[in-house]
């Protein structure tokens, strides 16, 4: 999802409900230095998709991760069973990304990115279709029920695969 549509928030409380790890790409980036360059026009770095790669291949490898990006184009299908897009109503983003100090090119770009629905497409063209799914995430009601929602997808799937 877009940043600011709640996807920290989201991931670190599944992980500890359900018992599983959670990566935020973004700070696994930042720890690692894992970047090629600075983005001058957006004012932060460029992601090395393929060193993040090779830094997370063992985990994903063994299995129970919660992955944290906005992005999913260079992630391996093999590492994901189901995908979850995050998606917020434009007025209630706009004051999210405002609040974190977003301006001018940047915040415009990123509602536009939710407008027009970008991430969930990306995900749509980079996996099976039938595993990629879109959740609102406006209230803490919100994720009260996405949280039962993936919960619920979590228990049935270790029953069908355990």
């Amino acid at each position: 999802g877009t940043p600011g549509v709640g996807k920290t928030t989201l991931g670190k409380e599944l992980a500890s409900r359900a018992g599983l790890s959670y990566v935020n790409v973004g700070d696994l980036a930042k720890e690692g230095e894992l970047y090629e360059g600075f983005d001058e026009e957006y004012d932060c770095p460029i992601l090395d998709e393929d060193r993040v790669i090779d830094e997370l291949e063992e985990r994903m490898s063994e299995g129970g991760v919660i992955v944290d990006y906005h992005g999913c184009d260079f992630f391996p299908e093999r590492w994901f069973h189901i995908v979850f897009v995050l998606r917020t109503e434009n007025s209630c983003l706009y004051d999210r990304l405002q609040s974190r100090g977003y301006t001018g090119k940047k915040l415009q770009d990123n509602i536009q990115c939710e407008i027009f629905q970008t991430l969930y497409e990306e995900a749509v063209l980079s996996y099976k279709k039938e595993i990629v799914h879109q959740l609102p995430s406006n209230t803490p009601e919100d994720l009260e029920r996405n949280l039962d929602q993936i919960m619920q997808w979590i228990e049935q799937w270790m029953k069908d695969n355990n």
